[in-house]
């Protein structure tokens, strides 16, 4: 079984930075690919960016080039580094990975890390 844990968040002054680390363990061989969701309070889960094995990135339009998502396979960790940011991006933000393990396929989801954003 393949477990994520994110780490990272915190609250933080509009125009500061924080970086969010995912993490994931078990019986891993590849992280095909990483994505990073975010759930603000009242509103539906969305995609903030994503980014596979061979390094081909998406982001939101809302990222607006403040972000930016990262993979290191060889340590199963990925990183949403986020700057500029705004009271709007206040949420829970979760990582999301698919892969394969020496038996299996797999696709996890992290428990989730809060970001505050005051204005």
């Amino acid at each position: 079984q393949v477990q994520l844990v994110e780490s990272g968040g915190g609250f933080v002054q509009a125009g500061g930075s924080l970086r969010l680390s995912c993490t994931a363990s078990g019986s891993i061989s590849s992280i095909d690919r990483m994505g990073w969701y975010r759930q603000a309070p009242g509103k539906e889960r969305e995609l903030v960016a994503t980014i596979t094995s061979t390094g081909t990135t998406y982001y939101a339009d809302f990222v607006e080039g403040r972000f930016t998502i990262s993979l290191d396979n060889a340590k199963h960790t990925g990183h949403l580094q986020m700057n500029s940011l705004k009271p709007e991006d206040t949420a829970v933000y979760n990582c999301n990975a698919r892969g394969y393990g020496p038996l299996q396929n797999f696709g996890a989801w992290g428990q989730g890390t809060q970001v505050t954003v005051s204005s």
